[in-house]
């Protein structure tokens, strides 16, 4: 699809910030999913060489309420990229040693060098989202931080990374859908946590606390993009659409590479120890 066929984002308004949304179609089959998958895999891939053969850095920030599928949208990009290359963050709980830090400290190691590509599974935003509405941070760590966040973005911003921040939306319906499903599901199980079964009494405090970190770090030079996802499928493609179409034009030729004929017949792999492979039974 050529550039000037995709859809393009629409401004809206949340709150007193104007964000960007992205539209996307409803109820895709898991064929119809794939199938629009796959030339967007075949895009992130090219991005992916132009990343690395000019040096530049990319980091995307994935945040929203639990079981808005933030871990589903990362999986679609990173899964057919180069995991060298690729990082995915996701940090566990700060350490005793890191709540004496300066908060953004801990993230910095993780950021991206030249060449590569950085999808953080949430970000130092927690401290605007469950830490504020769990109080787990005081007011004035609270309000420093939306004041630091912006400059923090801004620095690497004008250091020359690419910085993408993405809040995915769910309703409540489908986020009470998706805990249900967590429970009864053993291969998901340990996706619920006790923290997710509170939250599920705090949807309105939530929601009033992304506004107002909304309201405070939506900026010219690290904007926030709002992607729906009630359906996930859907939303996955419409989160990589809107960020491919977001970067430069990406096209570098793959790297020429000769694949000569062996010079004799494919041979069989043999072993001179005891050691055996395990044959699979049909």
């Amino acid at each position: 699809m050529g550039k000037d066929e995709r859809k393009k984002p629409k401004a809206v308004e949340a709150g007193a910030v104007a964000v960007a949304t992205a539209e996307a179609p409803t109820g895709l089959s898991r064929k119809d999913y794939e199938a629009r998958l796959e030339p967007l895999e075949v895009e992130l891939n090219r991005l992916a060489r132009w990343i690395q053969q000019t040096g530049q850095r990319l980091l995307v920030i994935f945040e929203g309420r639990d079981t808005a599928g933030k871990g589903g949208a990362i999986s679609a990009i990173a899964d057919t990229l180069n995991p060298r290359q690729c990082h995915v963050v996701a940090l566990s709980k700060p350490t005793e040693v890191e709540r004496t830090q300066w908060y953004f400290q801990r993230y910095v190691p993780h950021l991206p060098a030249a060449g590569q590509i950085a999808l953080f599974d949430r970000s130092w935003y927690n401290r605007a989202g469950v830490e504020r509405v769990m109080g787990w941070c005081t007011e004035p760590e609270y309000r420093r931080f939306l004041k630091q966040a912006p400059v923090f973005e801004k620095l690497l911003v004008d250091d020359g990374v690419l910085v993408f921040k993405y809040w995915l939306t769910v309703d409540q319906g489908q986020q009470e859908a998706r805990f249900r499903e967590r429970l009864e599901d053993p291969l998901k199980r340990w996706k619920l946590s006790p923290i997710d079964l509170k939250s599920r009494e705090k949807y309105r405090e939530y929601g009033e606390a992304r506004d107002a970190m909304l309201e405070a770090t939506h900026t010219k030079h690290a904007p926030w993009t709002l992607i729906d996802f009630n359906d996930q499928r859907a939303g996955r493609l419409a989160l990589i659409r809107h960020l491919l179409d977001r970067i430069p034009d990406t096209e570098v030729p793959p790297e020429s590479i000769e694949f000569p004929p062996l010079p004799g017949p494919p041979q069989r792999e043999r072993f001179a120890g005891p050691l055996k492979p395990i044959v699979p039974k049909a």
